[in-house]
């Protein structure tokens, strides 16, 4: 099962994820943000107030995206 054990803010909407398969990569989120709940996200003092939950990144106000999706969306880092 594919995990999430790092994710570091780099800027605007993108984040460098490190996963349990060795690889890290880039994910810029802002075309994903919209709708109720992840359109509040586009306040970047939101979208920064992130944390793990063991295996996917979760936010503040209860947003969380799949591995896998972030996987795939990624760009090598």
């Amino acid at each position: 099962m594919l995990r999430i054990i790092d994710a570091d803010y780099v800027k605007d909407y993108v984040l460098l994820i490190t996963f349990s398969d060795g690889t890290r990569k880039l994910a810029d989120l802002k075309p994903y943000l919209t709708g109720e709940v992840f359109g509040e996200l586009l306040d970047l003092e939101k979208f920064t107030q992130y944390g793990l939950t063991g295996y996917t990144i979760e936010w503040a106000n209860g947003a969380d995206l799949a591995p896998e999706f972030l996987h795939d969306i990624g760009k090598g880092a």
